[in-house]
């Protein structure tokens, strides 16, 4: 053997040493630098946002925040006011209604459309159309259908039933209910869409299997398809979830938050208190309360989805 050919193994371990892989951190660089306006959006902004939010919580704020500490005052304020009490009552109301009533529509709907019905296009269309629209528009909308003189109580008793009673609007007790049907029409669209998306994933064969072995349909779709569809319906959670912590524009569109403060609901108290009250110290107050109330119910879902499969 030459030296030529001894020294060739040598000059290959040395290529591949100096080709070694580059750390972690400094692999696909386009692409980190790409995340950067995100990056900067939620720590900066999002992040930094809350915790100067919860800062000024404790203050005096007015008009302009300032730093004058007043400790639990604006909590003790807010947890003593009627109108917050009343408007954490109706968003439980709402919350609840709309989270069951949304998720029975929208399955249904979508187990309708999957049995690959004529004209699944255009009723899909149809269904989906209402979440094109804004919240504003939504609920004049409503408002004029559940107005009294105007809209399904004219029209009813305009038919002959003059005894025929529906304004929920501008009842008290039921006021909510009134904003929970514009919001299950305009939302529920969306819902189904993600549903049917996830029953088209299904294998056709598991509904073969289920009818050889003389399962019924309702009982097929309780004990096989639902369960296989859990990241679809925690997917439905988080954005039903996100649209009842958020619900302002219905409200503001429909009623105002009237009668009186009967659909007062947290988003519309923190703008009323920080921009109508210019009690900035307030609005920071309640927005805190409701950062608590998301973080309080997300804790334990992140613990059973993720620390339950680590330990696994």
């Amino acid at each position: 053997m030459t030296i030529a050919e001894q020294g060739r193994p040598a000059q290959g371990r040395s290529a591949a040493s100096s080709g070694k892989r580059p750390s972690r951190l400094f692999r696909n660089p386009m692409s980190k630098i790409a995340s950067i306006p995100m990056i900067f959006t939620a720590v900066v902004i999002f992040l930094g946002g809350t915790v100067w939010t919860v800062i000024y919580s404790f203050t005096s704020s007015g008009l302009l925040p300032r730093l004058n500490w007043v400790g639990l005052a604006q909590y003790d304020r807010l947890w003593t006011s009627r109108k917050w009490i009343v408007s954490i009552e109706n968003l439980g109301i709402y919350g609840i209604c709309s989270l069951i009533g949304t998720l029975l529509i929208a399955f249904t709907l979508a187990a309708l459309l999957d049995r690959k019905i004529r004209g699944e296009d255009t009723f899909r269309t149809i269904f989906l159309y209402p979440f094109a629209l804004s919240f504003i528009v939504t609920g004049l909308v409503w408002q004029w259908i559940l107005n009294p003189e105007l809209g399904l109580q004219h029209i009813v008793r305009g038919l002959g039933w003059t005894t025929f009673n529906f304004d929920p609007l501008n009842n008290p007790s039921i006021v909510m209910y009134g904003l929970l049907i514009a919001g299950l029409w305009q939302g529920t669209g969306l819902i189904m869409c993600i549903m049917l998306a996830g029953l088209r994933g299904i294998d056709e064969d598991i509904w073969k299997a289920a009818r050889v072995d003389g399962i019924g349909t309702v009982k097929t779709y309780i004990r096989i398809i639902i369960p296989m569809m859990r990241p679809v319906f925690v997917t439905s959670l988080v954005l039903i979830g996100a649209g009842i912590v958020k619900l302002y524009d219905l409200v503001v569109a429909q009623t105002s938050g009237g009668p009186g403060i009967s659909s007062e609901v947290p988003a519309k108290y923190v703008m009323t208190a920080m921009f109508g009250g210019q009690n900035l110290g307030q609005g920071f107050a309640a927005s805190t309360m409701m950062l608590v109330t998301v973080v309080i119910i997300l804790i334990p879902w992140a613990y059973l989805e993720f620390g339950g499969k680590k330990r696994g």
